[in-house]
């Protein structure tokens, strides 16, 4: 979308008329991720691409058809395609290997890609919140938007920032909660992706499939320490849309082979890499500490606090937090404010024991926090950090 934006806006002022195609879901393999993008205006002129090439020319000719526009002869449009549509209306086309015409558009990656195609001057639709999402995606604050792409109310879109008031609706009060809702939670992780309700919003239902797509940076997570722990860690955080990044001095530990699910792997000091990057983190990125070495956890903790990351987790047993607190204060960590920050022992209290039940805790003590909700947290409780033996 960022890519087409000024183009588009050129359109619109000129008078065209614009059709929008996105990509809301992929079944195997698919050329492009959700939320790639591709304007067509009424004049035949082309923005943006949804499959690297494969099958644009289709996409193409259903934008023209959804315009009212003659529809060229590419060569590569399917029998039949955009006869069963009104001009105007929105709607989803699907192209997939198995496809009888596969061949004929050029998909032949083995997937199925879905798009929805939309008009930008129908009313209750994306075009009465383009201004405002090109000016969120242009200054880069965190948006999402959530349109419908099947059931009652097609087309009609929302407007969701993480603090301020939705703009737009989907068409029923109670859809229109469940949707900033949900549209807030993936604007969180910056995940884009289809999500289905009841006409009133219910969550058990299926009657409307919204399309979700968030325009943030995936949230940061660091985590100091190349050990097991750090390895589980890593997995669970990445499936949750985290950009991990491994950090040890240990050269021998902090390889690619060994956490192969970081998005980054870095042999350096965590206080130095911290210096480097601490004015990108913020509230909702998270650094964890990992390690029961002073020579690491001290100056990484000092580090942390130093940013403004949302979250910091250290692991440790209550006994070896209260010696860590003992060392912080002996370099100058006394304020109450700095050591409310910190959440050691790490991670909810839910008698995790093995690395990957501790990286189910730690992440889901982040999402707790995030999300306002009340969770035991290991660091306010009393009594054994692990689960009593199964």
């Amino acid at each position: 979308m960022r890519e087409i934006l000024d183009t588009v806006d050129g359109w619109l002022a000129a008078g065209k008329r614009v059709a929008l195609g996105r990509v809301v879901d992929l079944e195997g393999s698919g050329p492009r991720d959700a939320g790639a993008a591709m304007a067509v205006s009424d004049d035949g002129q082309v923005a943006g691409s949804v499959s690297g090439g494969c099958v644009e020319g289709a996409v193409v000719a259903e934008a023209l058809d959804l315009l009212g526009v003659e529809r060229p002869d590419l060569g590569l449009v399917p029998p039949g395609a955009g006869s069963d549509h009104e001009p105007g209306t929105p709607r989803m086309v699907t192209f997939g290997y198995s496809d009888e015409d596969a061949f004929a558009v050029g998909l032949t990656c083995g997937g199925t890609v879905r798009l929805f195609l939309e008009p930008l001057d129908r009313a209750g639709g994306l075009g009465e919140v383009w201004d405002r999402l090109g000016t969120d995606i242009r200054e880069r604050r965190p948006v999402a938007v959530a349109t419908i792409v099947d059931g009652p109310g097609l087309g009609r879109s929302l407007l969701v920032a993480p603090d301020e008031d939705a703009v737009g609706s989907v068409g029923d009060e109670g859809r229109d909660h469940a949707v900033v809702r949900d549209a807030r939670g993936e604007l969180g992780v910056a995940r884009s992706g289809l999500r289905h309700y009841g006409s009133h919003g219910e969550a058990d239902e299926a009657a409307v499939t919204v399309f979700v797509e968030s325009f943030a940076p995936p949230p940061q997570m660091l985590v100091f320490g190349a050990v097991d722990f750090t390895a589980a860690l890593t997995r669970v955080a990445r499936t949750l849309g985290y950009r991990v990044t491994v950090c040890d001095a240990r050269e021998v530990f902090a390889t690619a082979e060994r956490f192969p699910e970081a998005h980054e792997v870095v042999v350096d000091w965590p206080h130095r890499l911290l210096e480097r990057v601490g004015p990108t983190l913020g509230p909702g990125d998270a650094v964890c500490v990992l390690t029961h070495d002073a020579k690491f956890d001290v100056p990484a903790i000092r580090a942390a606090l130093a940013t403004g990351v949302g979250y910091i987790g250290v692991m440790g047993s209550r006994r070896t937090h209260d010696r860590r607190l003992v060392r912080l204060a002996e370099e100058g960590v006394t304020d109450p404010a700095d050591l409310d920050r910190l959440h050691s022992p790490i991670g909810l209290d839910i008698g995790a024991r093995t690395p990957e039940e501790t990286g189910v805790a730690i992440v889901a003590e982040i999402i707790a926090l995030r999300s306002g909700r009340p969770a035991p947290h290991l660091r306010d409780t009393t009594g054994p950090i692990h689960g009593h033996p199964r």
